[in-house]
Formats: C-alpha cells, structure tokens, sequence
C-alpha cells in the first residue's frame, strides 16, 4: 500500500504521546528557542533586512517546519548558508522582490515534495556541497567584519572584490570601542562551557544551561548601558525590534517582476531542499530514525510560502539548531513548536531589551558560526583525493566566494558530470579476443575478429567502438562482440553499432552479438537491430557464437553457395 503524499510526521509522533515526551520536548523547546534568538537576528541581519525579519522567520518558518516536516527533531529558521544569496538578492531587488522570490521558491519547493523529487537532492556530490559551504562560511565572515571593526561603510557591497575595496578603503575609521567589545564578545562564545561536553566542575555545568549567544548579547547590553560605549547598536540602525508579530500583508506581485525573479527564485529552492535534506540526514544519525525527504520538502515549501507575508525571509534546516534541539533531549516535532512559541513569548516580553544590542557582539556570533560552519579540514585533506573531486570542490569553493552560489553549483555539477564521463568512459574497453588460426579464418575463407566489451557503451564511450568500423583499415568479414559484461547501452552506442552493421553489410559481411545484458538486448530489441542484424546471429555465448558460424561457414563452403555472410544468410 503507497503511502499518503502529505502525511507530517506529527501524526504519527502524537501517536502514544506521553507525559514524559511532553517534558523533554518542552525543555528542548525552550532551550533551542534561547539560543535561536541571537542566530535568528543576526542572519536577519546579515541577510540584508531588519532583525525582526529574523525573528519572524524563526518563529513561523519554524513552527510550520516542525508541524508538518518529514523529519522528528529538525529546527527551522533563517540559515547562514542563505545569507550570501539573500543579501544579494536585496542589493539587486530589494527587499519587496525577496519576498516575492521566496514565496515562489516555496512553491517550488512544495512542488518538488509533492512529485517525490527528495532522493535527487541525494545526487548532488560531496565535493560540491563542501565546496559552496565553505565559500558561504568565507563570505559571511568577511561581511561581519564591518560591524566587527566598527568601521563607517554606510552599505557593505555584496560583490566580494567590491567588499574587499571597501572594507581597505574605510580601514582608518575603525571604531576601537567596538573593534574591541567584538574581540571581547567573540573571546566569550568561543571560551563559553557547552552543555555537551563534559564538565565536570559545578560552576561550568551550571554556566553551560545558559547558552554562550545569550550571555554574550546580555554582557553586550550591559556593557553598553554601564560604559557608554559609543557603537552601532540594533536601536540605533534599526530603531529596535517590535513588540509583536507584523500583520498579514501580501507583497505586490506581477508578472513581469517575477518573471525577472526566476533565478534567485530556483537558487533559494535549490538551497533550501540541499540545506533542509542534509540537515535532516545528520539529525537521523544522531537519533537513528529516518525521515521523509518528500514531506519535509513539502513542509519547506509551505514554511517559505506564509514567512514572507509576515515579513519573514527564505527559511530552510538548520544544523546548530536541530543538533542543540537533539542534544537537549527532543523526542518529537513538538519540541521544535516549542521553540518557535519560545521566541514569540521573548518578542512579546523582551523586545525593548534589544535596543542596546551592540553590532559588535552580534558580528562575533556570526564569524563563530562562519567558522563552525565551514569544514576547514577539507582543503587539508584534499591531498589524499583525485583530480577531479579536487577541481569540483576548488572551483565551487571559489565561484561561491567569487560569484555566488547559483553559479557555483552550476559549474560544480557540469563539472561533476564531466568527470563522471571522463571517468565511466576510461572504465569501458573493447578488447580483442584472440582466436586460434582455425578459428580465425572459416571454412569458406571468411577472416573472423572477435571482442570483448566491458563498462557502458553511452555517448562518451562510442569512439572506442567506432574504431571497429574505421573504413581505413582491413575490415574482417564477420565481427562478434561479446556484450556480457556491457552494463548499459545509450542511443548512440546504437548508432555505432548500426554503423558498424551497416559497414559490414555493405561489403557482404556478418556481425554477431553474444551474452548480451538485460537493459543492451532490450534497447536492441526493441529499436529493431536483431531484426536487422538477424536473430540467427545472436547468440548465448562466444564459444557457440563461434562454433555456430564456423558450422556455417563449412556448409556453405560444401555446397558451393559462397560466404554465409550477411543478415538472410545461415
């Protein structure tokens, strides 16, 4: 029985529902909610919005995202690996045209679900995930450096070059007040005791149930309001954060706009389905369970539709969030309701605290997660593999820093797909057989060659078979291939074997085929070729290929009819 297309793994987790599952997803909950609410602003930031959009997108994004996902334990929200796309989104559309592009790529996303379109993500290679991670990693490293340093850039530009001309030009306005809180902030969060790890003094284990983000922005308050430090802070370039959910309100869409807005739309659904998925396969290892790839893009698709009409921006899986989510004790999706019930609570309550955030410390969180974000061990280790996933993972990595993301993962796949070709092509030979003297030539005279075919006979592999019909050299009078080791066969390794049919039927020839594999015969079969070849000349192997034409061959050679060559002969 096919299971149901929209089927949210909350219903199957309410099933027996507990007490005691309540508690633990209620402590995750809250826990995960906490340490959400500095990422969920920052990214909002970085993103190119107001922290509220942030804040927004956690709460919404979230909620929907673990009320109708495919996966028990996954965190939505804002991601880092969106900010470089985002940011240029609204440098070259604005802001309005993100929203809009978001919604569509929730449609798109939704789509993809709902077609079961999840297992494709699983194709996009390692080398380019790890490439355009890193580069996502660099770039948000290198925009936090202007809050970090305090610098005076009125709008950081979201070229890299440009971002690097600008960050050198205005390097004499650093503000050391805040160059140093970022030092400080930073300092914090990194030396901060983590609740997973093992700590076994009593002063740690307590100081590590507050996550280090928030210590940090409350240290940052602090330090503000008690010296007076004149630094960028959240109220002072965004006027604060509100107190309550935006209204519903639907951005002005039409079709030539978002005809303009296909590119970053397919860029945001591509990101999000490869973010969503991935971070959903770590979290089945951590809690041996297995989701559901096709729901949880569904799930994606209806978050990143309803975000934006509360301003919120593109939200996909988060891998801090859904690994602290694990490691706090998450049973269910509830506790991932629970953690977007959290940040409302927080926004209703303690939104006037944010006024003083410094946007120092918000930078430091930031280049903290840039740095745990990327997988730096990866170019150390590039050594050990090929060629070709050294190139794939360099130029994606230098493309997304460079360009951006929708580019490198273009690039990154023509290029996985060419080495893929390169290297099945490398892998598939035809090899001659050799034959004894008495074999080799027939009864009637006929010269035999014989060959055997390994790998996939496909459009990059065809020019090793072409060679058998080159018309410059001596052409046998009958050629058999023993095909038993052929995995696949292409439309154009048809075509070389019809050319060389035909070649060899012009000067009176025979081909034979032997052993042939299920998928070859088929294409074979059914495009026609054994009718034209004949089906007298396929055999079950070379031995009888061979002992069968040799037979042939004597008895047309006894009776005077000439060669038994060609397709009606035999």
């Amino acid at each position: 029985m096919k299971s149901p297309v929209f089927r949210p793994r909350l219903v199957d987790a309410l099933r027996g529902y507990r007490r005691e599952d309540f508690a633990a997803d209620l402590s995750a909950g809250v826990t995960v909610g906490v340490v959400a609410l500095p990422l969920a602003m920052a990214f909002g930031i970085a993103s190119g919005v107001k922290p509220e959009a942030g804040i927004f997108t956690a709460i919404i994004a979230g909620f929907l995202v673990a009320a109708l996902g495919g996966s028990k334990v996954q965190i939505g929200g804002p991601a880092g690996a969106f900010v470089a796309l985002l940011y240029a989104i609204v440098e070259r559309y604005g802001v309005a045209n993100l929203l809009i592009a978001t919604a569509m790529a929730g449609v798109l996303l939704f789509a993809m679900g709902a077609l079961r379109m999840g297992q494709l993500i699983r194709y996009i290679p390692v080398p380019i995930v790890t490439g355009f991670t890193n580069g996502i990693a660099v770039i948000i490293g290198l925009q936090q450096l202007k809050d970090f340093l305090g610098l005076s850039i009125p709008k950081m530009p979201s070229n890299f070059f440009s971002q690097l001309a600008a960050l050198w030009s205005h390097l004499h306005t650093v503000n050391w007040a805040a160059l140093w809180l970022g030092v400080v902030s930073l300092a914090i969060v990194v030396m901060w005791p983590k609740s997973y790890l093992p700590n076994h003094a009593r002063w740690r284990r307590w100081m590590a149930r507050v996550p280090g983000t928030i210590a940090v922005l409350s240290l940052g308050v602090v330090a503000v309001g008690v010296f007076g430090l004149q630094v960028d802070t959240i109220g002072s370039r965004f006027g604060g954060i509100p107190q309550g959910l935006p209204p519903f309100a639907l951005p002005a869409f039409d079709w030539h706009t978002a005809q303009n807005l296909v590119g970053p739309t397919i860029s945001i659904a591509l990101l999000g389905a490869i973010e969503s998925l991935l971070c959903a396969r770590v979290a089945d290892g951590m809690i041996r369970d297995r989701h559901d790839p096709n729901q949880e893009l569904m799930a994606q698709g209806v978050a990143n539709v309803v975000s934006p009409l509360f301003g919120g921006i593109a939200a996909t899986g988060t891998i801090a969030r859904t690994v602290t989510n694990i490691r706090s004790g998450a049973r269910t999706p509830v506790a991932g309701m629970v953690h977007s019930a959290t940040l409302l609570a927080i926004v209703l309550v303690l939104a006037p605290l944010a006024h003083d955030i410094p946007m120092a410390t918000l930078a430091a969180i930031l280049l903290f997660v840039a740095w745990n974000m990327g997988e730096w061990s990866a170019f150390a280790r590039l050594r050990r593999y090929t060629m070709p996933y050294r190139a794939t993972m360099l130029s994606t990595f230098a493309l997304t820093v460079v360009f951006d993301i929708t580019v490198a993962v273009q690039v990154g796949l023509v290029l996985a797909s060419l080495f893929f070709i390169w290297r099945v092509s490398s892998l598939t030979r035809v090899d001659p057989v050799r034959l004894p003297a008495d074999v080799a030539t027939l009864g009637d005279g006929s010269r035999v060659e014989a060959w055997r075919l390994f790998g996939s006979l496909f459009f990059g592999s065809v020019g090793k078979l072409e060679a058998l019909a080159d018309p410059a050299g001596p052409q046998p009078d009958v050629v058999v291939l023993e095909m038993h080791q052929v995995i696949h066969l292409d439309t154009t390794g048809l075509d070389a074997l019809e050319t060389l049919l035909e070649r060899l039927h012009a000067q009176g020839g025979t081909l034979a085929i032997a052993e042939p594999t299920a998928q070859p015969l088929s294409l074979l079969t059914r495009s026609g070729f054994v009718e034209r070849m004949g089906t007298h000349n396929l055999f079950e192997d070379l031995d009888v290929a061979l002992a069968t034409l040799r037979a042939r061959h004597a008895g047309a050679a006894a009776d005077g009819s000439g060669p038994a060559a060609g397709p009606g002969n035999g």
